[in-house]
């Protein structure tokens, strides 16, 4: 499949009708377990899940929200995440997931920049959205139904809802940090949706009944690899849980609720190769990785464990999932594994040369593919400038550097940008700075990541005091606080250095790169 005619995508596809409607069909098979922290454990099948997406379908239409229209949805791991982005694709409207974390500040960016006209969110979250241009708000509280039936009207939820959506119209808008600016509003089309399920096949190894548990926050391009539209395309049962982290819980939940495949950042999976057993894994048959390199020790550790492989994989909000291990291939040390069927990828060594194979460089991949990015939302000139054209072919620039084998196996170097990738989240350096410049005493600030064991990288952060400010550890715990609440806490600096001024060239621009250096990130 190097060719967008082998994808054999359809011209028309709506993920509701096409897929959640046609797994309904068969009234016992399940679509979602969602367990919690109390013990509870609630199952939902597909056709449960279709019925209450095509009653919220109906209720988003009579406030009249219509094709086209962007939804934020900002919900936590639950059903009402899947009812509400199954609804959404149902009238062929184009949600927005959003992390729970995000600040009200975080949420007035993506809702201004979007165009957005409504929110799906909880009561808790509500406030965030107060004073924003928004025409609808639903806000999820108690139960399924009654958050959905309270407010249609049974002649709206009895007809059949579904839009006609083409292949190439948007469906879904993902935002992601980049390394200036804002972040950046990742839009895919309907095709995307429907390719999805080539991971889901080839390196998750779905089948229909068998059960997923992506631990992935519900904001994440990889709850759509791992959650829902890889898993549902394939007739799986995806397991939510939003409890705390607790190790041992979550090693013993593996087996309680009979996980056939666990996919979980690298961080998580270090954090639970430490726990001492015994513990039972008597249906997990392999274990999936990405969002960040997975040490060979970790690796090592967890087959220790489970008597499993982790297969690592690599892909991007833009790009999906281009490069896995898959199952039945013993993994590499250290591999993200080879381009997945459909995805032809090679090496950008220079400024004009291609190699696919025995090279390092800048991870391309070829284009057109219905897993690429429509665009970047409203930033024509970003979108071109990530896109280079050589010998007749077109390429999409991952900005990260990889080194490629003899064998076509891809190994991670790092990011050609400024980008920090801690614990499978990107950060950008400017969203923490405007957090931290927010407080009354920063001057100025840089921000760079520094290699770290546990998270990959940790946000560092250089810091000018106002004159008369004492750089002491109370200063540092008071910014770390400020940074949490300005912005998402996951990327508040682990650490803060003071300095009397910022290397600079002459005209005034933040030589980051020496900052990099000085943390040992190259």
């Amino acid at each position: 499949m190097n060719d967008m005619n082998e994808w054999n995508i359809p011209e028309y596809f709506n993920f509701a009708t096409d897929v959640v409607d046609r797994w309904a069909e068969d009234p016992a098979l399940e679509a979602v377990v969602v367990a919690d922290e109390t013990g509870g454990v609630t199952r939902w099948t597909y056709a449960e899940i279709a019925d209450r997406s095509r009653r919220q379908a109906a209720l988003l239409t009579s406030q009249s929200v219509s094709k086209g229209d962007r939804v934020v949805v900002m919900l936590p791991r639950s059903v009402e995440w899947i009812v509400t982005m199954v609804a959404c694709a149902r009238i062929g409207s184009v949600p927005i997931p959003c992390i729970t974390m995000l600040t009200a500040d975080d949420v007035a960016y993506r809702v201004e920049h979007s165009g957005a006209r409504a929110v799906v969110t909880t009561i808790a979250d509500a406030t965030k959205f107060e004073g924003l241009a928004l025409d609808v708000r639903i806000c999820v509280g108690g139960e399924l139904e009654d958050w959905i039936d309270e407010a249609t009207s049974s002649s709206l939820a009895a007809g059949d809802i579904g839009a006609s959506v083409r292949s190439s119209d948007p469906a879904v808008l993902y935002y992601t940090s980049g390394s200036t600016g804002g972040p950046k509003g990742v839009l895919h089309a309907a095709a995307a949706l429907y390719a999805w399920r080539v991971s889901a096949e080839h390196w998750l190894a779905l089948d229909r009944g068998d059960v997923i548990w992506c631990t992935a926050d519900t904001g994440w391009s990889k709850a759509g690899t791992s959650i829902l539209y890889g898993p549902f395309s394939r007739g799986a049962t995806a397991v939510m849980y939003d409890g705390p982290f607790d190790a041992r819980r979550r090693l013993e939940l593996i087996d309680e609720l009979g996980v056939d495949i666990f996919c979980a950042a690298a961080t998580e999976l270090r954090r639970l190769i430490v726990e001492p057993g015994p513990f039972s894994f008597s249906r997990l048959r392999h274990t999936v990785s990405a969002g960040e390199s997975v040490n060979p020790e970790v690796v090592t550790r967890w087959k220790e464990l489970t008597g499993i492989d982790v297969l690592d994989g690599y892909g991007q909000t833009e790009t999906l999932m281009t490069v896995t291990n898959v199952p039945g291939r013993p993994p590499k040390p250290g591999s993200m594994g080879r381009a997945l069927p459909g995805n032809r990828i090679a090496v950008l060594v220079g400024d004009d040369e291609i190699a696919t194979a025995s090279a390092s460089g800048q991870l391309l991949v070829a284009a057109p593919s219905p897993q690429l990015m429509l665009g970047y939302l409203g930033d024509e000139e970003r979108t071109s400038s990530c896109y280079l054209e050589i010998d007749g072919q077109h390429w999409f620039m991952t900005g990260d550097n990889v080194e490629v084998d003899a064998d076509g196996d891809v190994f991670y170097l790092g990011r050609s940008d400024d980008i920090i990738n801690s614990s499978g989240y990107r950060i950008g350096p400017e969203e923490v700075e405007n957090a931290l410049v927010s407080h009354p005493v920063v001057q100025e600030c840089a921000v760079v990541g520094q290699p770290d064991p546990e998270r990959g990288e940790i946000v560092v952060a250089y810091v000018v005091l106002l004159p008369g400010v004492a750089a002491v550890d109370e200063t540092v715990s008071d910014l770390q606080r400020h940074g949490k609440e300005a912005t998402a806490p996951y990327k508040y600096p682990r650490r803060i250095e003071f300095v009397d001024e910022l290397p600079k060239t002459v005209s005034g621009k933040l030589r980051r790169n020496e900052l990099r250096r000085a943390t040992g990130r190259a």
